[in-house]
């Protein structure tokens, strides 16, 4: 019988080849936003356009953040942070190994004081 697979073990698998890892780290802060958005929405019960209109987004922008497309640069992620009044935390695993996982806290309200 063939071995049956975890998905962890999957993921350390392709993670030996250093192209798949290089590629891997280079979405692991787009694919943490879209964790925390998609998070945030369903916790808070929002449907997708009322994200968008507190975000102050086009539904466009909002789908490329929530399925991680793009990694959004810092103004965008304080707009965020600002816009729903609370701070973006994110969970940013370069390794595979989410016990590895970095957290990026990004909070509006701490970086207006501090300017």
């Amino acid at each position: 019988m063939a071995k049956r697979w975890t998905v962890d073990e999957l993921v350390a698998k392709s993670l030996e080849d250093p192209a798949v890892r290089a590629e891997y780290e280079r979405h692991a802060v787009a694919d943490a936003v879209s964790v925390w958005l998609v998070h945030y929405r369903a916790t808070n019960g929002l449907d997708f356009g009322q994200l968008a209109d507190r975000l102050g987004l086009t539904q466009e922008a909002l789908l490329d953040l929530e399925a991680g497309d793009v990694e959004p640069p810092m103004s965008v992620l304080l707009h965020v942070s600002r816009a729903l009044g609370v701070p973006v935390e994110l969970k940013v695993d370069r390794t595979g190994d989410p016990a590895g996982a970095e957290t990026i806290v990004i909070d509006a309200a701490r970086a207006a004081k501090a300017a």
